[in-house]
């Protein structure tokens, strides 16, 4: 016959048991969460408004933002904006008749968030699964040389996150270095807008660098396809693009990467 103590021995048991399990489960649970929790994007955007000498006006190009910004927002992340003066950032190709461009304007959240950039300084990388350099030629003024932001964009990448950018945003990534002393670019497929589209457009004695050519000196193996073609590169938890028309196709391949890594 089973005594009282041995029944006593049980239910202790039995609940310890309990206690162990519920643990566990709240420990994975806190483990999805935190994971969860990062599920921001940093978006970069130029503070440069001026063509050179021209005196013609520049900045972000919008569909370069809104694009993949609608690709990556419908997949669940929410974006941040940073620009190397902070503020309200310069626009460029305003274009309102593009549906996706009207729906980010549109967007009180988003369109707050772009006139009141972050400055670097207060960016945390640890918060970002990813950056995104956005295009227009204003960044070739004050992309490349911006440390504060290289460094930021370094430190997201070697917490196994992705550095991304569009056309002349790739100027963003000439100068950033990694702790192993190697420039991000160097080995990788690299995309960006090329040297015959800046032809194309007579803007090559105009900018302060041949984005392909200084891409090229960092050791990228650069791809291209022919003006205006939708091209994108992907290596190492790199994305890049050549123009405009392959904005959208950066943000779906960025959330390819992000799948792999969360």
């Amino acid at each position: 016959m089973k005594t009282l103590s041995y029944y006593l021995k049980t239910v202790l048991m039995l609940i310890t048991a309990g206690v162990i399990a519920f643990s566990g489960t709240s420990a994975t649970a806190q483990t999805k969460k935190a994971t969860n929790m990062k599920k921001k994007i940093l978006f970069v955007v130029t503070s440069h408004d001026k063509k050179g000498s021209t005196g013609e006006a520049t900045g972000y190009y919008l569909g370069e933002v809104t694009h993949p910004w609608d690709v990556l927002q419908q997949a669940g992340y929410e974006i941040d904006f940073v620009s190397p003066k902070g503020g309200k950032a310069p626009v460029d190709g305003f274009d309102l008749t593009d549906p996706i461009n009207k729906k980010f304007w549109e967007d009180k959240t988003y369109h707050n968030k772009v006139e009141n950039t972050m400055k670097p300084s207060e960016v945390n990388p640890k918060d970002y699964a990813a950056i995104f350099y956005a295009g227009g030629h204003g960044a070739m003024w004050d992309f490349a040389d911006n440390k504060e932001i290289a460094t930021i964009a370094a430190k997201i990448y070697e917490n196994n996150g992705i550095v991304s950018a569009v056309c002349h945003g790739p100027a963003g990534l000439v100068n950033i270095k990694l702790s192993n002393g190697k420039y991000l670019v160097d080995g990788k497929k690299i995309n960006a807008f090329t040297n015959e589209e800046e032809a194309a457009v007579k803007m090559e004695n105009i900018v302060p660098f041949a984005l392909e050519t200084q891409l090229i000196a960092r050791g990228a193996k650069f791809e291209k396809s022919g003006l205006w073609q939708e091209h994108v590169a992907v290596d190492q938890r790199v994305v890049t693009g050549q123009n405009p028309q392959s904005a959208h196709a950066v943000g779906e391949a960025v959330v390819k990467e992000l799948k792999k890594i969360q």
